[in-house]
C-alpha cells in the first residue's frame, strides 16, 4: 500500500519552514500532497493562483509532490485523495499543544493519523503572519520565502 501524506495549510505564504517539512516528509512517504485549504471566511494576502503556482514551481523537480486545493474538512480531503496521514510541522510547544488537539479529533472522526515533524531550528521563528506584515510594510521576505517574486 502506497504511503500518502497530506500537508494541509493556507500557505499564505509558503515559507522555507513549510518547504523543509515537505523535504523531510519525502523520506517517509511515497507521495506528499500539499493541500491548500480554502476558507471563504478568511482574507488572504496572496491569491490562491499565486500560492499554488509558487508551491508547484518549488517542487517541479519532485514527482512525488503534488499540489491540490481543497475546501472541506482535512480528513474528508484525505479520504478523497487516498492520503493515509496528515503531515504537520511544529516550531514550539505551543504548536504541539494546538496540533495535538486537532490530531486527536481528526483521528477520532476518521482514523487518520497525524505525523509531526520538528521544524529545523533555523526556521523555528518563521511565521506566516509576521512575513505578511513585513511584506505589507515593504520589507524583504526572501530570507523566509524561497522565490518570493513568484507571489506578486
Amino acid at each position: 500500500m502506497k504511503k500518502i501524506g497530506l500537508f494541509p495549510g493556507s500557505f499564505d505564504p509558503f515559507t522555507k519552514g513549510h518547504e523543509a517539512v515537505v523535504h523531510k516528509s519525502l523520506d517517509l512517504f511515497d507521495e506528499v500532497i500539499i493541500g491548500i485549504g480554502i476558507n471563504s471566511r478568511k482574507t488572504y494576502l496572496f491569491d490562491i493562483e499565486k500560492r499554488e503556482g509558487h508551491i508547484k514551481e518549488l517542487f517541479k523537480d519532485k514527482p512525488a509532490v503534488r499540489v491540490e486545493r481543497f475546501q472541506m474538512l482535512t480528513v474528508d480531503f484525505c479520504k478523497e485523495i487516498g492520503a493515509n496521514f496528515v503531515i504537520r510541522g511544529l516550531r514550539d510547544s505551543k504548536d504541539f499543544e494546538y496540533e495535538k488537539s486537532i490530531a486527536h479529533m481528526n483521528f477520532t472522526i476518521s482514523g487518520i493519523e497525524t505525523v509531526f515533524f520538528i521544524t529545523d531550528q533555523s526556521y523555528s521563528a518563521i511565521n506566516s503572519s509576521i512575513i505578511r506584515e513585513i511584506y505589507i510594510n515593504g520589507g524583504p521576505i526572501d530570507a523566509f520565502v524561497t522565490k518570493p517574486e513568484l507571489l506578486v
